[in-house]
């Protein structure tokens, strides 16, 4: 990798223990209500290590202003498998923040990179630092320890960023909370930056979506980042005039439309601290996207993320050394895209997220931790979209899966392993843990992939047809020729929809774009199927259920009977007219010729009119499968057991929602069944559920439970076993053991269970039986540290008396294994 000069003033300063060195990036500008490059500043301080280079700190001091940071070291390949911990001083505030735990391993990053690294964390405005960290076994901690501190510069209000379409309001689910703290945002409010993306629902007769053809001049000077790149906010780039040659593949067009991107001027990316030209995949197509978190705070306003984005674009590039932002493309909580690694949004960038992957593969990354919350629709939404886009460009289905060749070897989050060379198959949009042995993208947006894969490439799901009603009705009858009101919903967001189709007795009778949720239709006199059909941007379709309307010709009221005059003598000049009960006939003049005349009404016609019936749904949904409450992997603590509830839910008339109401209040989708939850150990928690139909009846239902931890002191032991103290262990104690066929028994009275672990580089492997029987083999082996790991789970119809037993197997060069206890839920 070519090395760059920073091109500004170093400060060193000599401290009570490490070195403070502060660096400026220059190359660009900072002033309120102007885009393009944001100076950021970063700060380093040097670790002072102790106890034989198995621990290090940095005393608590005063900083320069900062709002991210991280801890590096001098070994690229490097991973710190102890506890790293810091805390912040707020700098409006002036108070001290939690001790806040970082990730020893941010990935193994760019090919030629000097150092390594954590994953960044974003603080917040901050001026006060303090850190420990301790390598958690008898290894030495890497060379070159020392902090990073990031200022990401500038005012997010400086930069407009691209804003977000929002589509109408889902009647099926709420947003995450997170997502929409920040309504009056002007991330959320503004107009797109990006006018030339496609319209959001076109005709599919049309024909697929071309590439970009933006025509606005681009804003100060030309730079390898500009081919191809994001349109800037406010103004628009044109794309690379020049045609594609060996080194800058294609941009070819996508099925289905660009989102709106935010480009890389728009969040104020200084361009010359990574001046390197882009790189492009090495087979120029992307065959599968990988989704990530960054792993940062949520606890940010949308307009805080183009801020974000410059810190973690400053930390990859002048801290780890590498070429450019690692992440192709970044979606804040409110729905914006963001170009991430230049060489243009519509081109197959070689991106630095997905270690083994990357010359094959796409990245987003969500801004924010989602280990325990779900991504906002917004986002999810948004990282759909451009998945879907992305994709389209190489005609690669998102709900389907993909063969990649890795390019290293490696194990994953779920102890698969691999060599260099197999061929893998994951879905299509998979997560970062699938491919690498990482927590990302968090647990709470894993589970709700399935969902990211439907929005980008399924069918329209939870189309329902809620209504058909009339204009001007009195009742059930409406005035002659007046049309009826078909009114639908859907759980997949509008902006993927193309477009609903209203049919009537199996023929379109109207067509509307996928942003609207009613159309207009006339019916004729007689019974009718009405439904709805919504087309997917996908092309793939989705009908409702008909609901049967009649139309019929109400009944004519009965006229009174005219009354014919009386016959006229040929000597009377004119008939007269005989009154009736609210008629008057006109009179009748008598022709010379005749002797007599008559004259009489019309018989009133009856008018056609119509009538919409729809039956009254009064049966309330049911749950088909009572809420249930099981035991499931990931970090334990005596306030945060980690636990999955499950359920299902029906209605013949079709389910709306399902909301969760206590003990916190979440709403999920007709289609979702389970929901990742924690609860507090040794309190008795009742989880109370409501599922609603599109009538609004409402059946409630409830599960209850108190997860249990037993310390690793209440098993049964068999063999050699050590106790170790640590804060970070459940009860501050753990057993460990590298004996083979050394065992620990747990019996207990409950309906499921959790073995809960301590899990390094050197860990072993253990057996686990339960209830006599051997379920389970399980690899603790872990590219970082992790306490109180609920590494297997398993549960039981009901509750009764159980037996867990692990087994220490003795692995070969790693045989130790540590227990830190057993969850049970009774």
């Amino acid at each position: 990798m070519r090395r760059r000069g920073w091109g500004a003033a170093v400060l060193a300063v000599a401290a009570v223990s490490g070195t403070l060195v502060v660096q400026g990036a220059d190359g660009g500008f900072e002033g309120a209500g102007r885009s393009g490059p944001i100076r950021t500043r970063s700060s380093t301080a040097a670790l002072t290590v102790a106890h034989g280079g198995t621990s290090a700190r940095l005393d608590q001091r005063d900083t320069a202003p900062f709002s991210m940071l991280g801890v590096t070291w001098a070994e690229a390949s490097a991973r710190v498998s102890g506890t790293i911990e810091v805390r912040t001083r707020d700098t409006a505030s002036r108070t001290w923040s939690t001790w806040r735990r970082l990730d020893g391993d941010s990935g193994e990053g760019e090919r030629g990179a000097s150092r390594g690294g954590t994953t960044p964390a974003w603080v917040g405005p901050s001026d006060g630092v303090q850190l420990r960290m301790s390598s958690g076994a008898a290894r030495r901690l890497p060379e070159g320890l020392r902090l990073d501190m990031i200022d990401p510069g500038g005012t997010a209000s400086a930069l407009e960023p691209a804003g977000y379409v929002m589509d109408p309001v889902d009647p099926t689910g709420e947003a995450d909370p997170t997502g929409t703290a920040d309504a009056t945002d002007p991330a959320t409010t503004d107009a797109p930056a990006d006018t030339a993306s496609p319209d959001p629902s076109p005709s599919r007769t049309s024909g697929p979506p071309s590439g970009p053809t933006d025509s606005a001049e681009p804003t100060g000077t030309e730079t390898p980042s500009s081919t191809g790149s994001a349109s800037p906010s406010p103004a628009v780039s044109a794309p690379d005039p020049a045609s594609p040659t060996a080194t800058v593949p294609p941009a070819p067009p996508s099925t289905v439309p660009r989102p709106p991107i935010t480009s890389r001027e728009g969040w104020g990316a200084d361009e010359s601290i990574s001046p390197e030209e882009p790189g492009y995949l090495p087979g120029g197509q992307i065959k599968a996207v990988v989704l990530h978190h960054t792993a940062t705070s949520n606890d940010y306003t949308c307009a805080e993320a183009p801020a974000i984005i410059r810190a973690v674009y400053a930390y990859d590039v002048q801290q780890l050394t590498w070429k450019d932002i690692g992440y192709n493309f970044l979606v804040d909580k409110c729905g914006t895209i963001y170009e991430g690694r230049k060489g243009g949004v519509d081109r197959p960038v070689m991106g630095a997220h997905a270690y083994g992957f990357n010359s094959e593969t796409t990245g987003i990354a969500v801004i924010g931790d989602y280990s325990d919350v779900a991504p906002s629709k917004e986002a999810m939404t948004s990282v759909a979209r451009l998945a879907a886009w992305k994709l389209g460009q190489y005609g690669v289905d998102p709900t389907g899966t993909a063969t990649l060749t890795a390019g290293a070897s490696g194990p994953n989050y779920f102890r698969q392993t691999w060599d260099a060379g197999t061929r893998m198959t994951f879905p299509v949009i998979h997560g970062h843990r699938d491919g690498y042995n990482t927590v990302c993208p968090g647990d709470a947006y894993y589970a709700m992939l399935p969902t990211v894969r439907a929005w980008a490439g399924g069918t329209v799901e939870g189309l329902r047809l809620d209504s058909v009603t009339g204009t001007g009705v009195s009742g059930t009858t409406a005035l002659p020729d007046t049309a009826v009101t078909v009114k639908w919903s859907a759980s997949t967001p509008a902006s993927l929809v193309e477009r609903y189709a209203v049919l009537v007795d199996g023929e379109v009778a109207a067509t509307v774009a996928g942003t609207v949720s009613s159309a207009e239709v006339s019916l004729a006199p007689g019974t009718h199927k009405v439904a709805v059909r919504g087309v997917h941007q996908s092309g793939r379709t989705a009908i409702t259920e008909d609901m049967t309307v009649l139309a019929e010709a109400a009944p004519a009221s009965t006229p009174p009977a005219a009354t014919t005059p009386p016959t006229t003598s040929p000597a009377t000049p004119a008939a007269t007219t005989s009154p009736t009960a609210g008629a008057t006939t006109p009179a009748a003049t008598t022709s010379p010729t005749s002797p007599t005349a008559k004259a009489s009404t019309p018989t009133p016609t009856a008018s056609p009119t119509t009538k919409a019936t729809t039956p009254a749904d009064t049966t309330p949904p049911v749950f088909s499968t009572q809420p249930s409450l099981a035991l499931r992997t990931g970090t334990v603590s005596t306030t945060a057991v980690p636990l999955t509830l499950k359920w299902k839910a029906t209605d013949t008339k079709g389910l709306k929602e399902v909301r969760l109401t206590a003990p916190v209040a979440r709403t999920y989708g007709p289609t979702v069944t389970s929901a990742s939850i924690t609860a507090k150990s040794g309190v008795a928690t009742t989880w109370r559920m409501a599922a609603y139909d599109r009538a609004g009846n409402a059946r409630s239902a409830s599960v209850s439970g108190t997860p249990v931890i037993l310390q690793e002191s209440a098993a049964t032991r068999s063999g050699t076993w050590t106790s170790r103290s640590s804060s970070s262990y459940l009860g501050g104690t753990s057993y460990s053991s590298s004996k083979k066929s050394a065992s620990l028994t747990w019996t207990f009275t409950g309906r499921s269970a959790a073995l809960v672990v301590s899990r390094a580089t050197t860990s072993g492997q253990l057996y686990v039986y339960a209830d006599g029987r051997k379920t389970a083999t399980v690899d603790l082996r872990s590219t970082t540290t992790r306490y109180r790991d609920a590494i297997w789970a398993t549960a039981w119809t009901a509750a009764a008396k159980h037996t867990v037993k692990l087994v220490v197997v003795g692995t070969g060069g790693r045989p130790t294994v540590t227990t830190v206890g057993l969850v049970y839920l009774k």
